[in-house]
């Protein structure tokens, strides 16, 4: 018989019950640390005391009203983000997956506009992840995320990851855009090195298309900047944006200059929950804090800290672990054994992460994170090394 909650995923026999910073508590009062942040999602903890009174102020004035009025919690990070970024405008979903969307939509959109109706494809690149809608998927064109789910959306193609001279070739009379993670996550923590962001962008400025990144896990601080393409000193077109902004509340958007936006007028987009009074509240008080330099700046010095002792790990555990790849706080660990397997041990030692593609343990820990619970992961990540060493062990006798 099937549960009454559609089994589409393999969950973990674990019930989180409450969360306290980086920590979450198990029905059975164990103790985890938390590197996982709800993928990516939880960028100041659980329950921030700022995040938890900005919400409960709000829920007590207004909590929906619809986009058919004017949202002044919605203008206010709005003028925020265009403040911070390079955007001139905004619009606010619920998910990655809808900033996908609207993402697609404005592209094509802009290019029916300007009269260029044959321009309606948009590359991609294998290894991708940009959630599991119909654009989402048609764009990543990956197996597991496509099959039985036909016809697939048309107008995508998928190119090797960083692959220059693909990308060179397949841009065509027919093409709007590029879409592209700066660092894949699903894909296994793989950055774009910023010297192929730029050539990217110098592309898309060389033929007029217009260059879309999916920030999705990679944005609101994430890396040590407020967005992972300031690495390269580039500015995109349209950035789509989810998980950190709402610090766990359901919150995304996507960012665009004007010239990219220029054919999204009344009627052509909306959504009725998206830029909410209570998801923008929370919102705005993430960046509040997320926004700040010296914030930016202690992210960089923990992600060194933490490198540095997972570098230690690898070199003390060779044959459990391969490398440690990614930026700031969006880190993966490539294993040798299977990820899983180092995963299952991780909740042995009342630790989380993330398994990823490419055999890699995804390291996704709160922004705000303390060097005192980082170096209880590190501990704990050397329990877990050493619970499979003694399978594997065990396994050969």
């Amino acid at each position: 018989m099937i549960s009454s909650v559609l089994p589409t995923y393999a969950r973990a026999p674990l019930t989180f019950v409450k969360g306290e910073g980086s920590w979450l508590i198990e029905a059975d009062g164990r103790r985890f640390l938390d590197f996982g942040s709800g993928i990516a999602v939880n960028a100041l903890g659980h329950a921030h005391p700022a995040l938890v009174k900005r919400l409960n102020d709000q829920a007590q004035t207004l909590w929906h009203v619809s986009n058919l009025y004017n949202i002044s919690q919605q203008k206010e990070l709005a003028d925020k983000l265009v403040e911070l970024t390079f955007a001139d405008t905004v619009f606010f979903t619920n998910s990655g997956t809808e900033s996908c969307e609207l993402a697609v939509k404005m592209a094509r959109k802009y290019w029916y506009d300007k009269g260029a109706t044959k321009r309606v494809e948009i590359i991609a690149f294998e290894g991708s992840f940009h959630g599991r809608s119909s654009a989402g998927i048609a764009a990543t064109g990956a197996d597991k995320l496509v099959k039985g789910f036909g016809p697939l959306l048309p107008g995508f193609k998928q190119l090797g990851w960083g692959d220059l001279d693909a990308l060179k070739a397949a841009i065509d009379d027919k093409t709007a855009a590029i879409i592209l993670e700066p660092i894949q996550g699903e894909g296994g923590i793989k950055p774009l090195p910023d010297g192929c962001l730029k050539d990217v962008r110098e592309l898309c400025y060389k033929h007029g298309i217009l260059l879309i990144l999916d920030e999705v896990q990679c944005g609101v601080g994430r890396t040590g900047k407020l967005f992972a393409h300031e690495w390269a000193g580039i500015s995109p077109d349209i950035i789509m944006v989810a998980k950190g902004i709402g610090g766990g509340f359901p919150l995304g958007a996507v960012l665009a200059n004007e010239n990219a936006a220029s054919g999204m007028t009344a009627g052509t987009h909306g959504s009725t929950y998206g830029g909410n009074p209570l998801a923008c509240a929370v919102g705005t008080e993430v960046l509040n804090h997320v926004g700040e330099t010296e914030f930016l700046t202690d992210v960089r010095r923990k992600a060194e800290l933490l490198i540095q002792g997972l570098e230690g790990l690898i070199a003390s555990h060779p044959d459990i672990f391969e490398s440690v790849r990614g930026r700031g706080l969006m880190l993966g660990l490539k294993c040798k054994v299977t990820n899983t397997d180092v995963l299952s041990a991780c909740y042995e030692k009342e630790f989380v992460a993330v398994p990823a593609a490419d055999n890699v343990l995804r390291l996704l820990p709160p922004l705000n994170i303390t060097d005192e619970d980082i170096a209880v992961a590190l501990t704990r990540l050397d329990q877990a090394a050493q619970f499979c060493t003694k399978v594997l062990e065990s396994a050969e006798t």
